[in-house]
C-alpha cells in the first residue's frame, strides 16, 4: 500500500549533508520525496510503498555520518505527495 508521511528529525542534522543523503535514500528506495531544513532540524516528506517507508524511517534514526539524532517523529499524511514543478 502506498502511503505519504512526514518525518521530523531533530538533533545535530545541519551542516552534515542530511538533506542530500536523504535524497539519495529516496532514490535508492524508489520513493518520491523531499527534505528541507526547519528551525528544529530536518523535515522529510516522502511517499511510496509502506515497507520502503519503514526502511527510510529506520535510516532517519541514524542518518548520515556525523548526525546525532535526538528525536524522530512520523506523521501519516492523507493527501498525496506533490513534487515541486520547475519552470
Amino acid at each position: 500500500m502506498v502511503k505519504h508521511i512526514n518525518i521530523k528529525i531533530s538533533g545535530r542534522v545541519w551542516g552534515i549533508g542530511f538533506r542530500f543523503c536523504a535524497y539519495e535514500k529516496f532514490v535508492d528506495l524508489g520513493l518520491a520525496g523531499k527534505a528541507e531544513n526547519t528551525q528544529d532540524g530536518v523535515l522529510v516528506d516522502a511517499e511510496g510503498p509502506e515497507e520502503k517507508l519503514e526502511e527510510l524511517i529506520k535510516w532517519c534514526h541514524t542518518g548520515p555520518s556525523g548526525a546525532k539524532i535526538d528525536k524522530v517523529e512520523v506523521v501519516e499524511i492523507a493527501e498525496p505527495f506533490v513534487p515541486l514543478k520547475m519552470g
